[in-house]
């Protein structure tokens, strides 16, 4: 995609979602107003263009989860698509394999650029995705780059269901604009630091609803982000084992009834996640 053509894509996105959020009762938010001071500039298109990328991620993640008309679709589509292919995408066979179990593969990177079948993301309980506008989270980078569809089907799900999702359970979504084909939203044990046994055993649930999810939709590759190590509070090393020895069990269980196992891949954004799963997997 040339520049242009995204200022262009950044430009018509804005100016609609402004005005969708101004005429359904909503208002400009400070965040808009640092990420672009003057309103006009965007009127009169002398905004930048990683202004305008900046101020229309931020009005995604406060968008209600109304449908969205099929021009506005499809100007998104086409601008996160094309990122994502700038960004390079990058397939399961390139996440490094375990020398201890074959079976399971690690990778650093951003999640949303992985072509695995599922992705995990790391979910709170109303399952809607981040609200908070440009928040450093895995939950709003999916829901930002997947698009405006993945929160309206959320919501769709948990109206649905009537209630918030409970911990350590899982539900499974279309990928829409990500590389992966479905995305598994879980969520994870909040435990600020400190641990207990249900804590563990609902993390381990988080992994198994996951792998249940993924194998039902018939998907051959999962990727996983580090649940529950983040604002949850889940200390990172003792997460990994769990996951690894969770994973392992699972896959153990599957292949002794001689079915058919995904391949795995941990995925880590942090040097230090990236350290405890080296270690643990064996890889050097």
């Amino acid at each position: 995609m040339n520049q242009q053509r995204k200022h262009d894509l950044c430009l018509y996105l804005v100016k609609r979602l402004m005005k969708e959020r101004l005429d359904n009762g909503g208002y400009i938010t400070q965040a808009l107003l640092d990420i672009v001071p003057d309103r006009t500039a965007i009127e009169t298109d002398n905004a930048s263009t990683t202004q305008l990328w900046l101020a229309f991620r931020a009005l995604v993640n406060m968008r209600e989860p109304w449908r969205a008309d099929t021009d506005l679709l499809a100007a998104q589509d086409e601008l996160l698509q094309g990122m994502i292919e700038e960004a390079g995408i990058i397939t399961v066979d390139e996440a490094t394999p375990s020398p201890l179990d074959p079976r399971l593969r690690l990778w650093k990177g951003d999640i949303t650029t992985l072509a695995a079948d599922a992705i995990v993301n790391a979910a709170n309980s109303g399952m809607t995705g981040c609200w908070a506008p440009l928040h450093y989270c895995i939950d709003n980078a999916i829901h930002t780059f997947a698009g405006m569809q993945l929160r309206y089907e959320c919501a769709r799900i948990m109206i649905e269901q009537g209630h918030e999702e409970p911990t350590g359970k899982a539900k499974i979504t279309p990928a829409y604009n990500l590389p992966a084909k479905h995305v598994i939203h879980t969520v994870g044990p909040i435990a600020n630091g400190a641990l207990n046994d249900k804590l563990r055993e609902q993390l381990a649930s988080s992994y198994r609803s996951c792998l249940d999810a993924s194998v039902e939709a018939g998907d051959t590759s999962v990727a996983f982000c580090c649940i529950s190590t983040g604002v949850f509070g889940f200390p990172a090393e003792d997460a990994a084992r769990i996951a690894v020895k969770t994973v392992q069990d699972w896959l153990d269980d599957r292949e002794s009834t001689g079915k058919e196992i995904p391949v795995i891949v941990f995925n880590v954004f942090l040097d230090s996640d990236e350290d405890i799963y080296k270690k643990i997997l064996g890889i050097s």
